[in-house]
């Protein structure tokens, strides 16, 4: 029990020390899309699915939410830079934005 404490004392203090602010962010909001499917999952399974169409579209809005919010962390960590050599992080963030409305639109759509 020493042994994972020890870990998980460590992991957040490099967590802490290292990460740059904005991953930080990031890293929040990929915590709070969790946590809302979760939320989601859990009273579909209490209550029931009945509209299952808006169950349906909040939970894959969630899902997809959460998709996009790592590829927004991939493109915006610096240490991947070598990766996303002709993105820049304000192109990123412009791309998430662009994508989140079209799947909005979307969600909508389906919700009816």
């Amino acid at each position: 029990m020493a042994q994972i404490t020890s870990v998980v004392s460590r992991f957040y203090n490099e967590y802490k020390n290292k990460t740059p602010k904005k991953l930080k962010v990031i890293d929040a909001y990929l915590l709070y899309i969790l946590l809302t499917g979760i939320v989601q999952f859990g009273y579909c399974l209490l209550v029931g699915t009945f509209p299952f169409n808006s169950f349906l579209s909040g939970f894959i809005s969630c899902v997809s939410c959460f998709v996009l919010g790592v590829c927004l962390r991939l493109q915006a960590n610096p240490e991947n830079k070598s990766q996303f050599a002709g993105i820049s992080p304000e192109r990123g963030f412009a791309d998430f934005i662009f994508a989140h409305i079209v799947l909005h639109l979307v969600v909508m759509n389906f919700i009816g």
